[in-house]
């Protein structure tokens, strides 16, 4: 008989319970990949029954799922139910704490494993990781006990290594599960399929070959009623030193030998530690800032605030193959569309024998890697335009789409993937403790100098514009220009 497996909620009241973690296990149900013998417990202060938990949660993943398009089924739903239960306590305390200890001895009744997933703020992760431990719900018998850390991993360097202090003083760092859900994504993932298991590229994936790369997640919608807790962030914490400083890991990685957790998280880290950091002093020629209009004036916000809502970073890796390749990071809330993508940018060639027309500028090939939401790989080449008199050269793109390539599957959420992962013990898409305070080395003095008083304030950008000329600016200082979002 298996032994049983607790999925335990903190903070199970709360957004991202109802609309990620639930969903998500509830399609992992639909494919038989929950495990039979998983029990889902949410923990929170709110005063449930278990019933009346199953039934929140059914109103509003059954709302979400719709929403989606997909089909939603009662009689699904109603199986999957028996396998959720609450427990109301308040786990940031000792005697909370205890409460949830003596719950789970009595449901598992002997040796069991654990997930626990910390979605609360994280200003409880130490509080919680802490009574998990001093009550022994940490140490592992005959079953696991994994602890899932949401972002963010501290404010900075200090306070992120403070977090793993305490988190490592009570699990050891394979129980520590930091996850980024953007490393969830499929299409993130097909990054390294895309270099790793196909060869055409691999000789050209180099300082060589490749003029600079840009990294983009654009975001359409603006801050709203989340003014307060964004405004302790701003776009630099919040997206680059988690997601898009991933991304550009996988991207500039080596070939690890096998695909096991330490090896590629080893490779990823060999690419974090050889990116240069400039000094203080000259940090602000790195970064661009922006605000767009209306920031100020939304709920919770200072009106003086210098956090940005767009940011755009210029990093070098500094290493044999990427050698004087800039790498070129932005994000921002407001934009002109929801988008996110990886743009190659090759060099042209050295000697190009076709006349072009006065004033035109050849468009050398790019390889453009979408994330979302039209998913797919274009690689952008040089094509003659048919005609019988001269040669006209246009650039047209060869693409692969998910949707048209695979219509009889769904890309599954980034969140199913993650949990599954934490469930069988794979850390390969996590992130561990030295990666998370070496990104903080990287971001600490970029935003330092985007909130200095010193620099000039962010510089605003239209609401469902391509961003701040700023970030422009920090291109064409080197002749280069972005790829427009589409």
């Amino acid at each position: 008989m298996a032994i049983p497996l607790s999925v335990v909620i903190f903070g199970a009241s709360g957004d991202l319970t109802a609309r990620k973690l639930i969903p998500a296990l509830f399609h992992l149900f639909q494919k038989n990949r929950l495990p039979a013998e998983a029990q889902v417990i949410g923990v929170s202060r709110s005063e449930y029954s278990h019933d009346a938990f199953r039934d929140m949660m059914k109103k509003k993943v059954s709302e979400a799922i719709k929403a989606a398009g997909e089909n939603w089924s009662d009689s699904k739903w109603d199986d999957f139910a028996r396998k959720l239960f609450y427990v109301p306590t308040d786990a940031s305390t000792n005697p909370g704490m205890m409460v949830l200890r003596d719950w789970l001895a009595q449901s598992e009744n002997g040796p069991a494993r654990r997930l626990y997933y910390a979605s609360v703020s994280p200003e409880l992760y130490p509080q919680i990781a802490t009574h998990l431990g001093n009550l022994g719900m940490s140490q592992e018998d005959q079953g696991f006990r994994r602890l899932v850390i949401e972002k963010p991993f501290g404010h900075d360097l200090p306070t992120a290594k403070a977090l793993n202090w305490v988190l490592q003083a009570h699990f050891r760092e394979e129980q520590i599960y930091r996850i980024d859900h953007y490393l969830g994504k499929e299409t993130v993932q097909n990054i390294l399929i895309f270099r790793f298991a196909n060869t055409m590229f691999e000789p050209l994936w180099n300082h060589q070959y490749i003029d600079h790369v840009q990294i983009t997640v654009s975001e359409k919608v603006i801050i709203g009623s989340r003014g307060g807790y964004y405004n302790q962030f701003g776009v630099l914490r919040d997206m680059f030193q988690s997601h898009l400083l991933q991304v550009m890991a996988m991207v500039a990685m080596e070939a690890p030998a096998r695909f096991t957790a330490d090896k590629l998280r080893n490779e990823k880290m060999k690419v974090l530690d050889a990116v240069t950091i400039p000094p203080a002093a000259e940090a602000d020629q790195y970064v661009a800032a922006g605000q767009y209009e209306g920031y100020l004036q939304e709920p919770g916000v200072p009106a003086d605030s210098r956090t940005p809502t767009y940011a755009a970073i210029k990093l070098h890796v500094d290493n044999w193959r990427w050698r004087n390749v800039p790498f070129y990071l932005r994000s921002g809330k407001g934009l002109a569309s929801r988008y996110s993508e990886v743009m190659i940018q090759f060099r042209c060639p050295p000697h190009l024998m076709f006349p072009l027309p006065p004033g035109e500028i050849l468009q050398c090939n790019r390889l453009t890697l979408v994330l979302q939401p039209n998913e797919g790989i274009r690689l952008n080449i040089q094509t003659k335009v048919p005609d019988v008199e001269g040669t006209m050269l246009q650039p047209r793109d060869m693409a692969f789409d998910y949707r048209g390539a695979y219509p009889e599957k769904a890309l599954p959420e980034a969140y199913e993937r993650l949990l599954l992962d934490a469930m069988q013990g794979d850390a390969a898409l996590f992130m561990r403790s030295d990666e998370i305070e070496r990104a903080w080395e990287i971001m600490d003095p970029l935003i330092a100098a985007s909130e200095a008083t010193t620099s000039p304030q962010p510089t605003a950008y239209p609401v469902g514009s391509q961003g701040p000329k700023c970030a422009d600016d920090l291109l064409a200082t080197e002749g280069r220009t972005w790829q427009p979002l589409r």
